[in-house]
């Protein structure tokens, strides 16, 4: 007689932190230059065509989730990394957190939900190894960024707000705070 089926391990349930670096854990849904978005699907353990950006829109960075967390739109908390070269979907990889951007979203005219933008760089990233704060970055980038993200939920009926722009010491705090959410709905 058979014994209960295990399910496989999901991509969403990886630690947060990687043990060797301590830096985040980051799994990529969609790369660098991508007119696609794709979306991890914990059910399948599979990545899921999300939306096809508008003509002209693609993603300015790699960009996923922080696995073991969970933010207030109940989705895994949303990071871009800054990489030297694009991965592949599914690619994990780990990433030192340099900010984020505090930003509230809302579907047509429903209730507002904060859905924040993590910026983080690639452990791997010799090229970027010297951005320790959204200070490093080239001038314009964080506006270019941020008119991404407006203009893509725009495109997906969603309005999207930028709060603030905030330093690594508040991403990490925020990153505990999805971390203890994630752990609560388990």
């Amino acid at each position: 007689m058979a014994g209960p089926k295990k399910s496989s391990p999901s991509l969403i349930d990886l630690p947060v932190r990687d043990r060797e670096t301590g830096d985040v854990t980051v799994v990529i849904e969609t790369p660098k230059g991508s007119h696609n978005k794709y979306k991890y699907d914990g059910k399948c353990h599979a990545l899921r065509l999300g939306a096809v950006l508008a003509e002209g829109l693609s993603f300015p960075y790699d960009f996923g989730f922080v696995p073991s967390t969970q933010g207030e739109d109940g989705d895994p908390l949303d990071v871009l990394v800054f990489l030297d070269h694009d991965v592949p979907p599914g690619c994990v990889v780990t990433a030192r957190p340099i900010g984020v951007l505090e930003v509230r979203q809302r579907e047509g005219q429903g209730k507002w939900k904060r859905n924040d933008r993590f910026l983080a760089v690639a452990t791997h990233a010799p090229a970027h190894g010297h951005l320790h704060t959204l200070a490093d970055l080239r001038p314009h980038l964080l506006d270019e960024v941020e008119s991404f993200f407006i203009h893509y939920a725009s495109f997906n009926g969603k309005t999207l707000e930028v709060l603030g722009r905030r330093g690594p010491k508040r991403a990490k705090r925020l990153l505990k705070i999805g971390a203890r959410l994630f752990a609560r709905q388990r």
